[in-house]
């Protein structure tokens, strides 16, 4: 295993490494979307501050997540700048760090907004910084699957500060991005398997081999395709969204099994190693996710 470098005292940058601002861009736009989508209001105030937990609650999980795998990160191209490996801080400023955020924001979620929203925090962080990292990653070439629900919870956290309570449709967010995430996952696994290999880690690419993995990208998007049309059949009395959400969803899922046809049907050969369809599998993928989300808050709008 590589060793990690040097320590040198950390900066603000650093931690804000630590909590994966591009993955919080996703989580703080998906928990937004749960929460303006939802039929009743929040104050402005309130709302803010409840994305703002989500936020903070998701920056503390991937705190946690760095400080358990920072020798894995050490020994992977794509990991090894962040600020643990690089040397750019200690292992217990960054365990640290993970827990404040992970229990502020859960205590100021249950405080402000309410206990049920904030025990929805807390499961997504653990599952997320145990569940996931310390169980499922290391052992189990289905861990990116199971531990899918990890990044879905932020629109049922974010439905849930609005409403007070749980129902179908955020229950179907919630499976959404549960299904969506082993394609958008693998996408990134095939062009990095390497990396994992080195480090023992048992991604699908790995264990399974790419063949595998390519099938189940285009078997999880077919799937993906018609869950991603049940917001618009359920009623708008229950938060359901309406056609124009119908036509967004089709038109993106159907896209994004194409993408995904295109990534399994490919077989590479030595002199090919761009990955380029994979690489766009991957930037499709994110694209999607806030298109899908995005159409839902404009359906309500529509709907009035």
């Amino acid at each position: 295993m590589t060793s990690i470098a040097l320590i040198r005292p950390a900066e603000w940058r650093d931690f804000l490494a630590l909590t994966k601002p591009r993955v919080m861009s996703l989580v703080i736009f998906t928990g937004l979307c749960g929460l303006l989508a939802a039929p009743e209001q929040i104050n402005p105030v309130l709302g803010f501050t409840a994305i703002l937990c989500i936020a903070v609650g998701a920056g503390g999980a991937a705190a946690l997540n760095q400080w358990w795998e920072a020798d894995i990160d050490a020994g992977m191209r794509r990991t090894a700048e962040r600020p643990l490996p690089a040397g750019r801080m200690d292992r217990t400023s960054a365990r640290d760090f993970g827990v404040a955020l992970a229990g502020t924001s859960v205590f100021v979620m249950g405080l402000a907004i309410g206990w049920l929203a904030a025990a929805i925090l807390t499961v997504s962080i653990i599952y997320y910084a145990l569940i996931y990292t310390v169980w499922l990653k290391p052992r189990t070439p289905q861990n990116i699957v199971i531990g899918g629900g990890a990044g879905a919870f932020p629109p049922l956290i974010g439905w849930v500060a609005a409403t007070g309570h749980v129902s179908l449709m955020p229950v179907v967010l919630f499976l959404i991005i549960f299904m969506w995430t082993p394609p958008h996952f693998w996408a990134l696994a095939l062009f990095v398997q390497s990396d994992y290999a080195k480090v023992g880690i048992p991604m699908m690419p790995v264990v399974a081999g790419e063949v595998v993995t390519r099938r189940l990208i285009v078997i999880y998007a077919a799937l993906l395709l018609p869950l991603s049309l049940v917001p618009c059949l359920i009623p708008a009395s229950l938060g359901g969204a309406g056609s124009l959400y119908g036509w967004v969803a089709g038109v993106c899922s159907t896209a994004f099994l194409v993408a995904a046809i295109r990534v399994g049907l490919r077989r590479r050969n030595g002199e090919d190693d761009t990955m380029k369809p994979e690489k766009q599998l991957f930037a499709i993928s994110i694209i999607y996710l806030f298109a899908l989300f995005a159409a839902l808050v404009a359906a309500k709008w529509v709907q009035g």
